[in-house]
Order: C-alpha cells, then sequence, then structure tokens
C-alpha cells in the first residue's frame, strides 16, 4: 500500500499548489474599475454557461449511473461518478480561477513583460495540477478503498470494472465539456471576427462588437475547462488502463507491483511538475517561449531522474517479469520498464516540438499561408490545407517508432508505461495550456478598457505565445491519446482472451474464439465502420459551429442595424445577448455527436450478432472498429488542431506585419489580412471543437466496449 499513500500524498500536494498559486494570483492588482467591470461580464458569462453545461451533463450522468449500477453494481457506478465529478470540479476550479486572472494579468503586464507572464502561468499552473492532482487522487484513494477496507484483492474484476467505470465517467464528462466549450467559443470567435473584422473593419476585442465578451467567455470554458476535462480524463483512463492491463498480463506479487506502478510514476511526476514552475521567468533576452521551455525542460529531466529512483527502489533494476502465459509470455526486466519511460518523454518532447515547428509563428508551414494568403483567400485556405495535411506525417513516425521501441523492450506493457509516463508530465503541460486563454482574455480586456497601446504590445506577445501552447497542447493531448487508446485496445483484446479462458458452462463467452485476420470480412467491416466515425464526428461539430457562428453574425448584424449609436461610442452593444444566445446553442449542438462515441460500440456489437449469429464476429468487429476509430481519430485529430493553429499564427503575422518573400510589408487591416482572416475563421473550428473533441471520442469507444465485455461477463 506504500506506493498508494505516495500517489495520495501527491494529490493532496497538487491542491495545497493550487491553493497557494490561486492566493497569489488573486493578490495581483486588478486594474482600474472599468477593467474590473469588462472582467466581471467575462466572468459572470462564463460560470453561467458552465453551470447550465454541468446542469445538463448531471442529467446524463444520473441516467448512466442508474445503468452502470444495474447492469455491474453499485460499486463501478461510484467508480464513474467519481470520475465525472472530479473532471468536472477540475475544469470549473480551473476556469474560476482563469477568469479572474485575466484583468490581472492585463494590469500586470502594464508594469513589464515578465509580471505579465508571471501571474498568467501561475493562473494557468493552478488548472493543471489541480488536473494531474485530482486525476491521481481519484483512482488512489478509490484504488485503496477497494482493495483495503473493501477487502478486494487488486486482481478482483470489481476492482478492475470500478477503475474502468471512472475512467468513463471522466470520459463523458470530457467529451461534452470539450464539444459544448468548443462550439460556443468557436461561435462566439467566428461570428465575431465576419461581422466585426471583415464587415465592419473595427479591431479583434473592440467593444463596439456585441460577439466580443461571448468571445472572451469561450476562451475560457473551451480551452481551459475543456482541455482541463480531456487531459483529466486521458490521465485517468490511461492510468486505469495500464493498470488493467497489469492485472491480466501478471500475477502475484508481479501483479501487485506492477498494478500500483502508474501510481507512483504520477505521484512523483506530481512533485517535478511542482518544482517545474518555478523554473518559469523571462530571461534577458525576453523570449517568453524560452521561459516556458525551461519549466517544461526542468520537468522532464526531474521526471527522468526520478523515474530511475522509483524503478530502483519499487521494481529493482534487474528484477524479471513475465507478461501473459504460454506461447504469449514476455519476459523483462524493471530498467526495460524504465527505458519505456524514458521514451515516453522522448515522445512527448518530439511532438510538442513538431506542434510549434506547424503552428509557430516564424516557421516555414505558418509562413506558407501567410505568404498564400498574399494573392487570395482562396489560395489562403488551399495553402492552409496542404499544411494541415503534412503536420500528420511526422507525429504519426515519432509514434510507430515510440511503438516499436517499446514494444521490443516490454511488449504491449512497455507501451504502455510509456503512455503513463507521457501523461505524467500532464500537470505542467495543461498550465501552458491554460496560460493560452488568460492571456487571450487578458488582451482583450487592455483593448476594450482602452489601455496605452505598450500595454496591447505586450499582451499581443503573450497571446501569441498562447495561441501557440494551446496549439502544442493539442497535439500532445492527441498524440497520448492515440498511444493511451492503443492500450485501451490491448486491454480489449487481452479481457476478451481472459473471460473467454475462464468461461463456464452456459456463460455467454463458452466457446468464443476470436479471428481478428483481415481474412475475416467482419474485420474489415468494423475497421470502416470505426474509421468513419471520427470523419462523421468531425462534420457534425463543424456544422455546429457553423450554425452557432451564422446566428451570432445575425444577431451582431441586428444591434449594429437597430443600434446605430455602437458605432459611434454613444450606444452600449448588448453583449449578455449573444453569451445566452451561444450558451443555448453550445448545450443544444452538443447532445448527439457527444453519444455517437457512446452507443456506436454497442450498436456494432449488436448488429453484427444479429446479422451472423455469432458472438466471435461480433467481438472482432468491435475490435477491428476500435482500432479504426484509433488510426483514423489520429490523422484527424493532428491534421484539424495543427492546421487550424497554423491558419490562426498566419493571421497574427500580418498584425505584426508580415513581410512576403519580395520584401513588400503587409499591413493589419490589407487584403492579404482579410484573405488571412479567412482561414482564420476556418481554422477556428478545426483546431478549437472538432479535432481537439476527436480525443476524448476515441478513448470513450474504447471504454465502452471494455465495459460491455464486462457487463456481458457478469
Amino acid at each position: 500500500m506504500t506506493a498508494v499513500y505516495l500517489a495520495i500524498a501527491a494529490g493532496v500536494l497538487s491542491i495545497v499548489y493550487g491553493i497557494w498559486a490561486t492566493m497569489s494570483v488573486m493578490s495581483a492588482d486588478a486594474g482600474n474599475s472599468r477593467m474590473q467591470e469588462i472582467a466581471g461580464y467575462i466572468q459572470e458569462g462564463a460560470q453561467a454557461y458552465l453551470t447550465r453545461q454541468y446542469m445538463t451533463i448531471a442529467i446524463v450522468g444520473i441516467v448512466v449511473f442508474a445503468i452502470v449500477a444495474w447492469l455491474l453494481g453499485i460499486l463501478t457506478a461510484i467508480g464513474f461518478a467519481i470520475g465525472a465529478i472530479l473532471s468536472g470540479i477540475a475544469g470549473f476550479i480551473g476556469m474560476l480561477v482563469s477568469v479572474r486572472a485575466n484583468v490581472r494579468t492585463a494590469q500586470a503586464a502594464s508594469q513589464s513583460l515578465g509580471a505579465g507572464l508571471d501571474v498568467a502561468f501561475k493562473a494557468g499552473a493552478v488548472t493543471g495540477l489541480l488536473v494531474a492532482g485530482l486525476a491521481l487522487l481519484g483512482v488512489a484513494v478509490y484504488f485503496w478503498y477497494l482493495t483495503g477496507p473493501a477487502g478486494f484483492a487488486p486482481t478482483d474484476r470489481t476492482v478492475i470494472d470500478a477503475m474502468v467505470a471512472l475512467g468513463f465517467g471522466a470520459s463523458l464528462i470530457s467529451i461534452f465539456a470539450r464539444l459544448g466549450g468548443g462550439i460556443f467559443t468557436k461561435g462566439a470567435d467566428v461570428g465575431g471576427d465576419l461581422v466585426g473584422k471583415v464587415e465592419a473593419g473595427i479591431p479583434e476585442d473592440d467593444p463596439r462588437n456585441p460577439a466580443t465578451i461571448a468571445d472572451n467567455v469561450g476562451d475560457n470554458v473551451g480551452d481551459c475547462a475543456g482541455m482541463a476535462a480531456d487531459l483529466f480524463e486521458t490521465y485517468a483512463v490511461t492510468v486505469v488502463a495500464t493498470m488493467v492491463l497489469a492485472s491480466i498480463f501478471f500475477t502475484g506479487e508481479a501483479a501487485n507491483m506492477l498494478m500500483v506502478f502508474p501510481l507512483m510514476i504520477g505521484a512523483v511526476c506530481v512533485v517535478t511538475s511542482i518544482i517545474g514552475t518555478f523554473f518559469v521567468r523571462l530571461g534577458s533576452n525576453n523570449s517568453i517561449m524560452g521561459a516556458l521551455y525551461k519549466g517544461f525542460i526542468a520537468t522532464a529531466v526531474l521526471s527522468a531522474v526520478a523515474l530511475v529512483g522509483i524503478v530502483w527502489l519499487w521494481l529493482g533494476m534487474d528484477t524479471q517479469f513475465t507478461a501473459g502465459t504460454g506461447e504469449d509470455a514476455r519476459t523483462f526486466l524493471g530498467r526495460h520498464l524504465m527505458y519505456c519511460g524514458f521514451i515516453g518523454l522522448i515522445i512527448t518532447g518530439l511532438i510538442i516540438w513538431i506542434t510549434e515547428y506547424y503552428t509557430g509563428v516564424g516557421y516555414r508551414p505558418v509562413r506558407s499561408i501567410s505568404q498564400a494568403s498574399v494573392t487570395g483567400h482562396g489560395t489562403n485556405v488551399i495553402q492552409g490545407l496542404a499544411v494541415s495535411l503534412e503536420s500528420t506525417a511526422l507525429p504519426a513516425l515519432v509514434v510507430i517508432a515510440g511503438i516499436i521501441a517499446t514494444y521490443a523492450l516490454a511488449g504491449l506493457f512497455g507501451i504502455a508505461i510509456a503512455v503513463a509516463t507521457m501523461l505524467a508530465l500532464a500537470g505542467f503541460v495543461v498550465a501552458l495550456d491554460a496560460f493560452g486563454p488568460v492571456t487571450d482574455n487578458a488582451g482583450g480586456i487592455a483593448e476594450m478598457s482602452e489601455l496605452p497601446a505598450e500595454v496591447r504590445v505586450t499582451t499581443d506577445a503573450l497571446d501569441a505565445v498562447g495561441n501557440t501552447t494551446k496549439a502544442v497542447t493539442k497535439g500532445y493531448a492527441i498524440g497520448s491519446a492515440g498511444l493511451g487508446a492503443l492500450v485501451l485496445f490491448a486491454a480489449y483484446t487481452e479481457d476478451l482472451k481472459f473471460f473467454a479462458s475462464q468461461a463456464t458452462a452456459g456463460s455467454f463467452f463458452e466457446g468464443v474464439s476470436v479471428d481478428f485476420s483481415l481474412s475475416n470480412p467482419y474485420v474489415v467491416v468494423g475497421l470502416l465502420f470505426g474509421g468513419l466515425l471520427p470523419y462523421l464526428f468531425g462534420g457534425i461539430s463543424m456544422t455546429a459551429v457553423g450554425r452557432a457562428g451564422g446566428a451570432v453574425v445575425e444577431e451582431v448584424r441586428r444591434q449594429f442595424k437597430e443600434k446605430p449609436g455602437i458605432m459611434k461610442g454613444t450606444e452600449k452593444p448588448d453583449y449578455g445577448r449573444a453569451v445566452d444566445m451561444l450558451t443555448k446553442a453550445a448545450i443544444r449542438e452538443m447532445i448527439v455527436p457527444s453519444m455517437l462515441p457512446v452507443l456506436s460500440p454497442i450498436v456494432c456489437f449488436y448488429v453484427i450478432y444479429w446479422i451472423t449469429g455469432s458472438k466471435a464476429d461480433a467481438f472482432a468487429a468491435l475490435g477491428a472498429m476500435l482500432l479504426g476509430v484509433i488510426v483514423t481519430g489520429f490523422f484527424v485529430a493532428v491534421s484539424m488542431t495543427a492546421g487550424g493553429g497554423a491558419w490562426d499564427n498566419a493571421k497574427k503575422s500580418f498584425e505584426d506585419g508580415f513581410i512576403d518573400k519580395d520584401g513588400v510589408k503587409h499591413e493589419k487591416g490589407g487584403e492579404a489580412h482579410k484573405a488571412s482572416v479567412t482561414g482564420d475563421t476556418v481554422g477556428d473550428p478545426y483546431k478549437d471543437t472538432a479535432g481537439p473533441a476527436v480525443n476524448p471520442m476515441i478513448k470513450i469507444t474504447n471504454i465502452v466496449a471494455l465495459l460491455l465485455l464486462a457487463v456481458l461477463a457478469h
């Protein structure tokens, strides 16, 4: 139990750090009365949206809780509730801090760049450490209860099912939060840009635009609360999947040691992430990204050292472990798991670097889109799509290399440890992401409260880096989700073998022998069905943003027409109308696509079973469906997030004055800038709605399949 207590202590430490960082942020100067008034609108809108969203999710959650309790028992249902509630809490608290840090960041930016960076990053760190800490705490405490006071063995199916249900609860919240927040934020952004910047010719965040407050609200509910719920569930699901694999692959003391090993990795990396936050300091070159990277590199290096320590002390470098039995048995040493952890850290660094290359201002991909904007709207869109497709190649090759290397070292369990180590850095990575909406809002508040131009220059510098960090962390989330889903798929196939081997006369799994070869037509059917889901899901999500954005366009046009004094500054826009409209639209639009990954595995299994009458064919089709979702989902998500980020920063390059290949400078407001706004409008729902929401969608399909196995075996 020592490892479990260590994980619980680390979770508590993260909460203590979150309280300290929150107090530090809240003690900063909140600026003048006008700044506080604008910040109050954003706070009110964000809280109203999340409250209504969580009330809707709670209704769905209660229904699912009752179904899980009926099918799998109350302990499994409690696991579902723990995952759902903690995921919601992580996002909600992070959002509350974020919407209070924005005005303080704007005020701090009026003093210095370093002061603005300090406030914004501390606010992001609150969200980041709460995500990692609460996920670790939830899994560790419930595992402790089940294997302690409740009296179950760690490998008991009640424990495994309860842990999987905990991951399902986190995933269900995540997809609602990601999708709903994304529809809200991009509906506001697209609608506000089309009427404000393109039609009315007013700057971004201009207080005359009725959609401005909604846009700022959306930054928080999408990129802060949404990303928090996203990585919370990825973290929890990966830890749970690794524990499930350990329970299946190993027996006796080895199973007990290796089931809690991912908890130990998470525990020490919470500590290293906290230490890493103190390395984020602006250097003499005033490089904001450099300051953030210092913290990330410190966290990664310390995590590698800590990994050596826990393998040496807990597992033993030369301790031999055997995964599986018979011909499938795989033997490796403790040090091999340490090497797998190192590979996970290397994959994290490479994916972050690749994503920055494809989305950062100054690199070839973004410059190529900016250059294409010079010749018009169409060429901007063509080049943006080209970059989005190209951006999938390097991350895929990195993941391929990681899978080959870790499998060679320790088989499927080695892959699981690599992913668990990747996600152990989630605390710091989410801090980088949550930094983005804080700086974005700070710039908006500076613009709307008419602070001096030099303040906006400082907030723009922070915001440009925030755009890159948001893109970078989405790349990390998707890369880890792809590998994490592969671990879940392995858990599905191994669980299937386990239930078939333990089947008694008359049980559902009696005589089941699954053929996953491509000569089985139902495997191909499953692959195709799974492959189409991310595209269908993405299409529905994009359509939802289009409808929401169109409604905002009509509302902003109506206000400009009925209140001509808005443009003259003599009348005040009705900000609340746009916020309320988007809240209703986002809640309404998120339901159908969110249920798609929940119902698809069930429909796939039972339809094939009904058609063929063969349990084996139904299980084969379902497994293939999971693999299809993983493969196409990875490419769709990477393409959308990287392409959208590149479009966004191409637009920002004109705001700084883009110099084309012929040496001509193109300023903000020119034709090339307008073309870049069109590309950014296309890229917005790509990078902030459809793309990121594919991440939890991949894992929900896999978790539902695992729960379906448990239900059939119950």
